[in-house]
């Protein structure tokens, strides 16, 4: 089971960051949700983001957080040093792109429902 952390996470149907976690999860996906809001995504209780969790053994992860905010997670999002690190539509960030393959990850600029729905993720 590949690790993956959702940062953006959400206990909000009709966010696409709730759906794409219940879709992790219904492929057998280990999800690590994180969020700045409280509760439940898939089953798993949302870790708060602005307490940087740690967690090991990240193979991906997926960004739900608009350009804007994502400055102030860059530096965690990187020290989770994942294998790779997929920009979301709407979540484009060139700083943190470059940095993130600065340091040997791999960057997509994808949907995780769509590579979830095509068996490419």
């Amino acid at each position: 089971m590949k690790k993956t952390v959702l940062i953006g996470a959400t206990p909000n149907p009709a966010r696409y960051a709730y759906l794409a976690g219940n879709k992790l999860v219904q492929n057998g996906h280990n999800l690590i949700p994180l969020g700045i809001r409280k509760g439940e995504l898939a089953g798993k209780p949302i870790l708060d983001l602005r307490l940087h969790p740690e967690i090991e053994d990240v193979d991906t992860v997926t960004l739900y957080v608009g350009p804007k905010n994502l400055a102030e997670w860059e530096e965690y999002i990187l020290s989770l040093k994942p294998k790779r690190l997929i920009f979301n539509p709407g979540t484009e960030n060139l700083r943190l792109f470059s940095a993130a393959k600065s340091n040997g990850i791999e960057v997509l600029e994808a949907c995780t429902l769509v590579m979830l729905s095509a068996g490419t993720f």
